[in-house]
């Protein structure tokens, strides 16, 4: 797992490709056997772009507790400003593994500070909410790239990525949709267009809640339910405050948890027609079961305080380490050279879920 942390999204997505092509008998290179990486050569890849997050994320502590303003918004501009690393150089494996592999195990550790009595305080509003949101907006982008004239594929593969949590929603889905000759291109596109709308997601919504009139905890079901990406639904989350963000992660993990049955549903309905691609594995998102598990445990009160205020700490600075990488991911550039009909139909397939979730969480809650 850790191998595959310090790939980017496009190289994850050539790679599985070259694979489909090489099942098929097509005239490829098979690509060489991953070589296990020890723990010294992951440490002596990774740490150049992990070193440049945490001083990003040392710098926006530092100015955020100066100047009394959110730490992860500073995390993430300042990323921003720093994406040329991303581009080419030793930093990308570490930057690369702070999005990833240090996001999941700094959201996991979230559930030491949620009780299960806090979940059951919401209701079943937000399961409701999250099933509306990601099964309407699959179906929205599959209608809207058909509008557009993109293919088929593209609108699931998008609507799946702003509906549940993402890149890594695409690359999963990716691996159950027929292959075809625009397939890697249709992946890399939903990548790197849902990257930059969560970015942007991340910065206007909390600015839009004091607006729009949403208390805390309705806040959290508004980001939790509408934000593309995991760490964006953090960063936004507890810019606002410390319950935003607990409501809104959680809310955010039954997204994730939408991955399965998603993926599972489209290879069943596609194995009854042609050219479902069989024997695809869908990964499984580890750290929702660590999320689940320490907030069994801490419901249990059987954690003591110093461990929960601990691991609170360590997956604060986690996440602004996350954030900062991501920051530094984020390729504006790259989204403006997608194309206007693809960002179109994420757009439009973003204020779709925005208006379905504002509606939900104004008149429901």
């Amino acid at each position: 797992m850790a191998i595959r942390d310090i790939d980017t999204d496009a190289d994850a997505a050539h790679e599985m490709f070259q694979s489909f092509d090489f099942m098929e008998g097509l005239p490829v290179t098979a690509a060489a056997p991953r070589k296990q990486l020890s723990v010294r050569a992951l440490a002596e890849r990774v740490y150049p772009g992990i070193l440049v997050a945490v001083t990003i994320a040392l710098a926006a502590d530092w100015l955020a507790s100066h100047y009394k303003a959110p730490v992860m918004l500073f995390a993430l501009l300042f990323g921003m400003t720093f994406h040329f690393l991303h581009e080419e150089g030793r930093c990308i494996p570490g930057i690369e593994f702070a999005s990833k592999a240090i996001l999941r195990t700094g959201v996991a550790l979230l559930g030491a500070r949620i009780t299960v009595e806090q979940i059951v305080a919401l209701g079943p509003v937000p399961i409701a909410m999250v099933v509306a949101g990601v099964t309407t907006t699959i179906l929205a982008g599959y209608l809207l790239a058909r509008a557009l004239g993109l293919s088929r594929s593209f609108g699931i593969l998008s609507g799946g990525s702003v509906g549940i949590c993402g890149a890594s929603a695409a690359l999963a889905i990716a691996s159950v949709l027929p292959k075809t000759k625009e397939s890697e291109r249709d992946v890399i596109l939903a990548v790197v267009v849902v990257t930059g709308l969560s970015t942007i997601a991340m910065i206007v919504y909390p600015m839009l809640v004091p607006i729009i009139g949403l208390d805390n905890e309705r806040a959290g079901l508004f980001l939790g339910g509408t934000i593309h990406d995991v760490a964006q639904v953090v960063g936004a989350g507890y810019t606002i405050s410390q319950k935003t963000g607990d409501v809104a992660t959680y809310v955010k993990l039954l997204r994730v948890a939408m991955l399965l049955p998603v993926v599972g549903t489209i290879a069943v309905v596609l194995s009854r027609g042609r050219g479902g691609a069989s024997g695809a594995k869908v990964p499984l998102p580890w750290f929702l079961f660590g999320f689940a598990a320490l907030v069994a445990i801490n419901s249990l009160g059987v954690l003591p305080k110093p461990v929960v205020s601990g691991a609170t700490e360590v997956s604060r600075w986690l996440l602004v380490v996350a954030i900062a990488a991501l920051g530094m991911k984020t390729s504006f550039k790259a989204l403006i050279a997608a194309g206007w009909r693809p960002v179109a139909t994420m757009v439009l397939e973003t204020l779709w879920i925005a208006g379905l979730v504002l509606a939900i969480v104004k008149f429901a809650t």
